[in-house]
């Protein structure tokens, strides 16, 4: 537990059999329950995670590839169906560091945040780890979606997030967007539903793991989610959200 608050994480995971064993050990103690989805892939992901797991760590595995957002989103409903009262996510690839959970929790824990996002670009010597492809890539894409949602977001394509079950409530999860664009479209979705978000300053993880992100998502996937919540915010469905920047945060356990 986190004080006196249960936390679980969540690990889509696909095709990460190298790396998914590495990333179930170094989830802390103090996490209540750790829960892999196996999201279709076609090596022993699964059974790496099992291998690696302890009595905290549930497995299940999709039939078929269904996409990220639809792998966090099973997460979510095991996660809060269990009673737990914030869900994070980290990636199945072991680009997320440990050390950052309390920092990325404590908000939302403490009832400053609904929802809590890391944020890699104010990470001091950023440019020295991340390839300058993903920062460039991501830099325009926060943009766009800050300047959509309205949120005052540094880096919308980082998955390290912590939800609240709160939050999770006040969100229609089942229509998030299944593949790669869900952080921006759950971004827009916490706007719309008036969800307090909150940067959190995380270091960035590169390693030998390969990105999914290719000129499909790019050019076509990231225009039609990003379009698509540009559609509901001026239809004006709600008010936009209440949004704290919170660079370099340093809360701790």
């Amino acid at each position: 537990m986190f004080g006196d608050v249960r936390v679980a994480v969540v690990i889509p995971a696909y095709h990460e059999a190298r790396h998914i064993g590495r990333t179930v050990n170094s989830v802390p103690d103090w996490v209540d329950r750790v829960i892999v989805i196996d999201d279709g892939s076609n090596d022993q992901t699964a059974g790496a995670a099992r291998e690696a797991g302890d009595h905290r760590c549930l497995v299940i595995r999709h039939d078929q590839n269904r996409g990220v957002g639809a792998a966090i989103v099973t997460g979510y409903d095991i996660a809060f169906g269990e009673g737990l009262d914030i869900a994070v996510v980290m990636a199945g690839d072991g680009q997320m560091h440990p050390e950052d959970l309390p920092a990325l929790v404590s908000p939302v824990a403490t009832g400053l945040a609904d929802y809590t996002k890391g944020d890699r670009f104010s990470w001091p010597g950023v440019r020295e780890v991340m390839p300058l492809g993903r920062w460039l890539g991501g830099q325009v894409f926060s943009w766009l979606t800050r300047l959509i949602t309205g949120l005052s977001i540094r880096d919308s394509q980082c998955g390290y997030t912590a939800l609240s079950r709160r939050g999770a409530e006040r969100l229609d999860l089942e229509a998030l967007w299944h593949g790669y664009g869900y952080p921006n479209d759950l971004l827009a979705r916490a706007a719309e539903a008036r969800l307090i978000v909150r940067d959190v300053q995380v270091r960035p993880v590169y390693q030998d793991e390969q990105s999914g992100l290719g000129l499909r998502q790019v050019f076509f996937v990231f225009p039609r989610v990003l379009f698509g919540m540009w559609r509901r915010r001026r239809e004006g469905q709600r008010a936009p959200a209440l949004s704290v920047a919170s660079r370099g945060s340093s809360a701790a356990r």
